[in-house]
Order: C-alpha cells, then sequence, then structure tokens
C-alpha cells in the first residue's frame, strides 16, 4: 500500500532528467534525444537501452544522452526503474537543490519530443505531482476496439475516484517524490495504470495537460493484435495486484485533481 505523502507546496529545485526508454529506435533516438536536451529545466537525457539489436545506444550518446544498457531486453517498466536510479546517482553526486523531476518519453517521438514542454511545466512550477500528455489523433489510425483503454480507465475510477481521459499514455512528467511512491512499478504494460493508481492513492495532484506529440501507433495485424493482447493481461495484472492491496478510498478528505489543463507555452 503506498505511503500517504503530503504534495509539496513550492517548485521542483532540482530540475529535469528526461528518461527515454528504447529498443532498437535507432531510426528515430537522435531527433528525440536533441528534441528532449532543448527542453526547459532539463540538463541531463537518459537512455535505458532495453536490449536493442540495433545501433541505438551508439545513436543515442552521440546525440548527447547518457546512455544505460539492458543486455537483454526487460520492459518498459524495468527500463523506467533503471532511469530513474541513474537519475538518483547524479542527484546525489553534485548538490543542486533537490532531486530532479523525472520526464518519460517514448524513444520514437522524434522531433515532437519538444513539445512535453507543456507538461514539463506545471511539475517544475510545483502545481502538479505528475502530468500525464494528452495526445491528439495521430496520422495514422491504430487499429484497436479501445477495450485496454476502458479496462485501465475503470479500474483507475474504482481505486481513486478519478476519471483519466487517456490512461495508457506514457508521457509523464513526476516529481521525485512522487515517483518513489509507485516503486516496484507495475510490470510491462500495466505501469501507467499503476503509476496513476499508486501516486493519487499517496495523496498527490495528477493532471492532464494537452500535447501535440506524435509516434507510430499499433496497426491491426497479427503482431498489434498480440500487442493488445499483452497490455490487456498487464493492465488486468497491474488492477488486481492494487485491489490485492486493498487500497483505502482516498477521496475522504483528498479530492484528487481531474481537470484537464490547456496551456500554451512559448507562443
Amino acid at each position: 500500500m503506498p505511503v500517504r505523502v503530503d504534495p509539496p507546496s513550492v517548485g521542483v529545485p532540482g530540475g529535469l532528467a528526461v528518461i527515454i526508454p528504447a529498443k532498437d529506435e535507432a531510426e528515430r533516438i537522435a531527433a528525440t534525444v536533441e528534441a528532449a536536451l532543448a527542453l526547459p529545466g532539463a540538463d541531463v537525457v537518459i537512455v535505458v537501452d532495453d536490449g536493442s539489436s540495433d545501433s541505438t545506444a551508439s545513436i543515442a550518446q552521440k546525440a548527447g544522452a547518457q546512455v544505460v544498457s539492458h543486455e537483454v531486453n526487460r520492459g518498459k517498466a524495468a527500463a523506467m526503474e533503471t532511469g530513474a536510479a541513474r537519475a538518483a546517482l547524479l542527484d546525489a553526486s553534485v548538490d543542486h537543490g533537490g532531486p530532479r523531476a523525472l520526464l518519460f518519453i517514448d524513444a520514437d517521438l522524434g522531433a515532437s519530443a519538444g513539445a512535453t514542454s507543456t507538461i514539463v511545466e506545471p511539475v517544475l512550477a510545483g502545481e502538479a505531482d505528475m502530468t500525464i500528455a494528452l495526445i491528439p489523433p495521430q496520422a495514422t489510425a491504430g487499429g484497436g476496439s479501445g477495450k485496454v483503454v476502458r479496462l485501465s480507465r475503470k479500474g483507475i475510477r474504482a481505486s481513486t475516484g478519478w476519471t483519466a481521459t487517456q490512461p495508457l499514455s506514457g508521457t509523464r512528467c513526476i516529481s521525485r517524490p512522487a515517483f518513489d511512491v509507485a516503486l516496484p512499478l507495475a510490470v510491462g504494460w500495466g505501469v501507467e495504470t499503476g503509476l496513476t493508481i499508486d501516486i493519487l492513492g499517496a495523496g498527490f495532484r495528477v493532471i492532464e495537460v494537452p500535447c501535440e506529440l506524435h509516434h507510430r501507433v499499433t496497426g491491426s495485424d497479427l503482431r498489434g493484435q498480440l500487442h493488445r493482447a499483452g497490455q490487456y493481461r498487464d493492465v488486468w495484472l497491474a488492477l488486481l495486484e492494487r485491489r490485492t492491496r486493498r487500497l483505502p478510498v482516498v477521496n475522504r478528505g483528498f479530492r484528487p485533481a481531474s481537470r484537464v489543463v490547456r496551456r500554451v507555452l512559448g507562443g
């Protein structure tokens, strides 16, 4: 069960660490890293090469990222934990006012990763403890029917009272105290659902923010269907684990943020 933690009332003094889990993303990783390095407050970009068979790691390093490699593919949740652990080591090595906030982005975002400034600002300003990117319709429509999204949304609402618009959005900015209460992360594709439940359950503030991101969309072929089946399994397991913990009803004396923040930054 997450420990209830009072949310901070001031901004994050330590700046921002961008963490990019990546597997076989040699084609797009350089553009993603370069866009991440240009984000306000970002002084380090960490690429976690999760068992790639291509040149993702070397390209990311040349683009300016610190690279941590898994010898074999361990999945997104493990890559996120590895990246966060590297950021913690960097925080401990230099006193720069406090732990960095953590921005998790997908490796295939390319130049559009620069748009994540909209979800970074509320966390750095102390207005939210986790922001979730609301992504617009993509150029290529996905092949899913929305079953996984509905499962996640319903489970989050049942556990916390909060209704997420895009519960599976993996692009998130999180303060270090909020991230730490969710450790260990839910495995596999259940990580986003688990993060939301655990962070809200500990009394932190979560908001969704529109963000103009563009990435590859899973198709409707056999590979896409298998991907969604794995997602459904992992989300179901994440919800089952949290039901087993018998989380308290967090709405007693606490009202999690449920608004969608609409803001325009930098013109």
